[in-house]
C-alpha cells in the first residue's frame, strides 16, 4: 500500500506510547454535569428545561435556533440544579444547564434497531439527516461543525467522495485510534450511512502509518461489510495530516481553493468518531451524550482512553486517571485537546464538551518557555505552513491590528494548526496573534456592514 501525504508540515514528538495500546475504559458516572448550550459552530440553543425540573438521560435540553446549530441533550438523569453562565473550555462563558444526577444509567443497546446493512437501505437521505440532526451530532475531531449541515450540500454541489479522518496527528491523542481498533465495524457502518446521505459513490478511511493495528481492524471490517466502494488509505505520519484540506490533497490530489470548502471539490470529510456516533444514533436512537477522551501527558498519574459523559468536569476526569503527577515546585498546564492546538485551562471546573478529544496535562520540562524573542526572518514558519501562507507576516499584522495587511496576505485562511509556532526559533506566539487578527478583521467587516 502506497503511503501518501501533503506538502510541508512538521514531525513533532508524537508521544502516543502512554495510551496507544490501552483499551477504552468507561469513566464513572458523574454526580454532576454542566452542559453548555453551545457545543457547535453556529447559533447557540435555547434552553428547554427549568431549574428544579427532573430530566432523563438523552432528553433534549437545548433546542437549535438556526440551521447551523445542533441540539443538546441531558447526559445523565437527575434534577436541573441551575441554568447559568459557566466557564467554557474554548474560552469565555456559555449558558449551561447544571444537572445533579440520580445515579441511574440507561442501556441504549436495548433500544432501537439491531439490523445489519439492510436496515440502512430502508432509510432515505432525508431520514438519515433528520436522525443525525436530532442526535446533536457534530464534528468530533474538535471543530464541532454540525454534521447534518455538512451533509446537506447546497443545490449545484455534487458530492462524489467521503473521506473519514482516522489520522489523529495531534501528539498524545489516541481516542480515534482506539475507536478504530475496538469498534471498526461501527466506523465503517457510519461511513456507509454518510455516503448514502450525500449520495457519494466512493468512501475512503485515511489512517497514518503509525497505526498498523487500526489499519488491520478497519480493513477487516470493510471486508466483513462486503462493500467494494470503500478503501483504506495509508498516509505518512505527519502533522497536520488530518486537516481537511491536507487530507483531501493527500488522498485525492484535489486542491480546495483558498477560502473554499471541501464540497467545492466534491468531497465531505468526517472524523471516525463522528461516524461511530452516527452509527449509535441510527441503530440505537442514542444522541451524542458521551465521547472517548484521551487523558495523557507527563503530568497525569495514569494516562487513559476514557468514555466520558459530556458535561463531566475536567477535575473529575483527571480524578478517574489517578490525579496529577508532578512535583510541588513544577508548573502544570491542563489543555483541552493536544499540545499543538489545545487551549490551556484556568479552571478545572470546565466541562468536557463534544469537541474534547483529549485532556493533556503537561508539567515541568514539557512546558514551552513563555518568553519570546524578535523575529529573525528565518522563514522557518513559511517552510512549515501547510496552507502556504506567511505566518510571520500575518501574525505581526494581527498583533499590530493592521487589518489591510492581514487581509492582503490571506490571514483568514490560516487553520491555526500551530506548525509555525512549533518551528519558530524565537518562540513567538504566532497562532495567538493570528487569532487576534481574525477577530479584528471580523469586527472591521461587521462595522462596515
Amino acid at each position: 500500500m502506497n503511503v501518501r501525504t501533503f506538502k510541508r508540515g512538521i514531525h513533532p514528538p508524537y508521544c502516543k506510547e502512554a495510551t496507544g495500546a490501552k483499551p477504552i475504559e468507561r469513566a464513572g458516572l458523574p454526580q454532576r454535569v454542566v452542559i453548555p448550550l453551545l457545543q457547535h459552530v453556529g447559533a447557540p440553543c435555547n434552553v428547554t428545561v427549568k431549574k428544579g425540573e427532573t430530566v432523563e438521560e438523552g432528553q433534549k435540553i437545548g433546542e437549535p435556533t438556526a440551521f447551523v446549530s445542533a441540539p443538546v441533550h441531558a447526559t445523565i438523569s437527575g434534577k436541573v440544579k441551575d441554568v447559568v453562565s459557566w466557564q467554557y473550555p474554548a474560552g469565555g462563558k456559555v449558558l449551561s444547564v447544571v444537572i445533579e444526577g440520580d445515579g441511574s444509567a440507561k442501556d441504549w443497546h436495548d433500544e432501537g434497531h439491531t439490523g445489519g446493512l439492510d436496515e440502512l437501505e430502508r432509510l432515505g437521505p432525508e431520514q438519515l439527516r433528520a436522525i443525525i440532526k436530532d442526535a446533536g451530532i457534530v464534528g468530533l475531531g474538535g471543530a464541532m461543525f454540525p454534521t447534518h449541515v455538512k451533509l446537506s450540500p447546497p443545490e449545484g454541489k455534487s458530492i462524489d467522495t467521503v473521506i473519514l479522518n482516522g489520522c489523529e496527528c495531534e501528539p498524545f491523542l489516541t481516542s480515534d485510534h482506539r475507536l478504530m481498533v475496538e469498534m471498526p465495524e461501527r466506523v465503517v457502518w457510519g461511513l456507509l450511512a454518510i455516503m448514502k446521505t450525500v449520495g457519494a459513490s466512493t468512501g475512503y478511511i485515511a489512517i497514518e502509518d503509525n497505526k498498523p493495528d487500526a489499519v488491520s481492524a478497519i480493513e477487516g471490517a470493510v471486508k466483513e461489510a462486503g462493500v467494494d466502494n470503500v478503501r483504506v488509505v495509508l498516509l505518512e505520519t505527519k502533522y497536520p495530516q488530518g486537516a481537511e484540506k491536507m487530507l483531501i490533497d493527500a488522498v485525492l490530489g484535489r486542491k480546495v481553493p483558498l477560502g473554499g470548502l471541501p464540497m467545492d471539490v466534491g468531497v465531505v470529510v468526517n472524523n471516525v468518531g463522528t461516524a461511530k456516533a452516527i452509527y449509535d444514533a441510527i441503530k440505537f436512537g442514542k444522541p451524542l451524550i458521551e465521547r472517548v477522551v484521551t487523558v495523557s501527558g507527563n503530568g497525569i498519574r495514569e494516562p487513559k482512553n476514557l468514555l466520558v459523559r459530556i458535561g463531566t468536569s475536567f477535575e473529575d476526569v483527571i480524578g478517574f486517571c489517578g490525579g496529577f503527577n508532578h512535583r510541588e515546585d513544577e508548573e502544570v498546564a491542563v489543555l483541552n485537546g493536544g499540545p499543538l492546538m489545545g487551549v490551556a485551562q484556568r479552571e478545572l471546573t470546565v466541562p468536557v464538551v463534544k469537541g474534547t478529544s483529549g485532556i493533556t496535562v503537561l508539567a515541568g520540562r514539557e512546558l514551552k518557555p513563555q518568553e519570546f524573542m524578535p523575529c529573525i526572518r528565518c522563514a522557518s514558519c513559511v517552510d512549515a505552513c501547510p496552507m502556504g501562507l506567511m505566518p510571520y507576516k500575518i501574525a505581526d499584522a494581527g498583533r499590530l491590528n493592521v487589518t489591510s495587511i492581514f487581509r492582503e496576505f490571506s490571514g483568514s485562511a490560516c487553520i491555526e494548526c500551530g506548525c509555525c509556532a512549533f518551528v519558530c526559533p524565537a518562540k513567538r506566539p504566532l497562532v495567538g496573534w493570528i487569532r487576534v487578527g481574525k477577530i479584528n478583521l471580523r469586527k472591521e467587516e461587521k462595522k462596515a456592514s
